[in-house]
């Protein structure tokens, strides 16, 4: 199970980017994939999240993917209920634009840091004095967030109703009691209304204010006595009683007021705070709140990205299944009228070749189908004019790597390790990205080493997409008939970011080399300059 964000804040400021990776083998991406995905950037164009909880709850979704279809099409439901329906549209939006406004105030009473009574705030997690108007803020937010709920008419989408219920269940536990008050101060600790039913234990409660009615009367009635027994003589006059009850009032004030509030913030306060934000209860409250900003994040998304956007067709399979029309990439295509779909489709093969020269957009491409699958199983909307994806329960992509100091193998074995362990991870619901294979060796261990490699993923039944120069290694597996061959394509000699059926037996280096000025000519035109 899932942490919810405030567990994932591990006790400390929120950080939108809390979640990690999970292991290799573990979950959908680990952090290699992660990494070469570019799920950071993915997450900064798809980010419409208005809240901290939405952004981070959009950026859990991304960096650990479900793998239950049930899930994804439950979320899709939702947002399809809530963009079909203005009214519920309206209301969540009111919802979380109020109180994407008063957030920060609970993250100051679970997280700020008290600077005491003469201390001055100069950062917006410190609390200044004793924390009074800070811990009535935060509680304010909770409780606006529940209230908010209950006034909602209940969605009739799975996945919105979960919500709901997780909002209004945290109303019936003991950590919204103690919020609603009155907060009861006892030898056992702090108690709400319910657990002082019956009670007989001795108890203070406990008001969010420096301010004491009670214990101001008493004192004021106390001073009243005593001035009662001063012989008249020595008040004399009028003004001889104002000074005698400023003779009592002024040290009274010296130590009410830091012994008031050193004991609310010391015996209530903070322990409060260390109940809430421990509470399962209330991060699952805020966890739902973030759910339902990540939720109209997808539609602000979809309406701002600028072409054609679909909530895919997910199915399921016993295989890793794709087929997409005029797709595009989330990033790169974002406000990008120019940029090129392309079609892609794989179902019964199971191995690709995508090859052509430098900067044709293979590795474009292959960022955007392992992007989509991402965003598919995140429950978003993707860039297609239409999408049918099965759930991966892998999603690897493999990039050249270079060797460390430390690691004793070299290039070829830095890179064949990772290769093994995406291997032995993999199955037949799994989608596989290589960015070239085996380099680092001679050309004959390359094409021995790759061919046994991509032998190996093709006999396990994965989806296995090979970005390659290679051409001879393409031949070896089209000349079996066990690939699907694609080419980026070019035009006069420029690259048109069309994938076509093909084999691209050129490389284009020289024209790559004129571009950024290093070709045979410059090197030869540098030389001769600096002599």
């Amino acid at each position: 199970m899932k942490q919810n964000i405030l567990q994932s804040w591990n006790n400390s400021w929120p950080d939108i980017k809390s979640t990690r990776p999970l292991e290799t083998g573990e979950g959908v991406v680990d952090q290699a994939a992660f990494n070469t995905i570019e799920i950071e950037q993915l997450f900064d164009s798809v980010n419409q999240a208005s809240s901290i909880a939405g952004q981070s709850v959009l950026y859990r979704s991304l960096t650990q993917p479900s793998d239950s279809i049930e899930r994804i099409n439950a979320k899709q439901q939702a947002i399809t209920e809530i963009n079909s329906n203005a009214t519920i549209r309206d209301n969540l939006e009111q919802i979380v634009s109020k109180l994407a406004k008063q957030e920060n105030s609970l993250y100051v009473l679970l997280f700020g840091a008290f600077l005491g009574a003469m201390g001055t705030a100069r950062e917006g997690h410190q609390i200044e004095g004793y924390g009074y108007k800070q811990y009535r803020q935060g509680i304010r937010f909770m409780r606006n967030l529940v209230e908010s709920i209950y006034s909602s008419d209940m969605p009739t989408s799975p996945y919105l109703k979960e919500i709901f219920s997780k909002i209004t269940a945290f109303s019936e536990d003991r950590i919204y009691s103690l919020m609603v008050g009155p907060v009861y101060n006892t030898e056992r600790g702090l108690k709400c209304k319910e657990q002082r039913k019956g009670s007989f234990v001795p108890a203070t409660i406990f008001k969010p204010s420096i301010f004491k009615p009670l214990l101001i009367a008493l004192v004021f009635s106390f001073i009243w006595l005593a001035i009662q027994f001063i012989p008249e003589g020595m008040l004399g006059s009028s003004r001889g009683g104002v000074a005698m009850w400023g003779m009592f009032l002024i040290p009274f004030s010296l130590i009410y007021f830091p012994i008031i509030g050193c004991y609310d913030r010391d015996n209530c306060i903070i322990p409060l705070r260390n109940e809430f934000k421990n509470s399962q209860q209330l991060g699952d409250a805020l966890d739902a709140f973030g759910q339902l900003d990540e939720l109209l994040c997808f539609i602000r998304f979809s309406k701002k990205y600028g072409s054609d956007m679909v909530l895919p067709s997910m199915i399921e399979s016993k295989k890793h299944v794709i087929n997409l029309t005029d797709v595009k990439n989330p990033v790169l295509g974002m406000q990008n009228e120019t940029y090129v779909g392309n079609d892609f489709s794989l179902k019964k093969d199971k191995l690709v070749f995508v090859t052509g020269p430098n900067s044709g957009g293979k590795t474009a491409f292959c960022k955007t189908i392992t992007q989509v699958q991402i965003l598919a199983q995140a429950g978003c909307y993707v860039p297609a004019k239409a999408a049918t994806l099965s759930v991966a329960d892998k999603v690897f992509y493999q990039a050249p790597e270079i060797s460390h100091l430390d690691d004793g193998e070299g290039r070829f074995g830095t890179e064949l390790k990772r290769t093994k362990d995406v291997f032995l991870a993999s199955t037949a619901k799994s989608l596989v990205v290589l960015d070239e294979l085996s380099e680092g060796t001679t050309f004959e261990e390359k094409m021995e080493s790759s061919s046994n490699v991509l032998d190996g993923f093709y006999r396990k039944g994965c989806n296995t997409i090979l970005i390659t120069h290679n051409h001879q290694l393409v031949d070896v597996f089209a000349d079996k008939k066990l690939c699907l061959t694609k080419q980026v394509e070019f035009a006069k000699d420029q690259p048109t970011f069309k994938l076509i059926k093909g084999i691209s037996r050129v490389s284009h280096a020289d024209r790559v080399a004129k571009k950024i000025g290093f070709s045979k000519e410059d090197i030869d035109s540098y030389l001769a300059d600096s002599k």
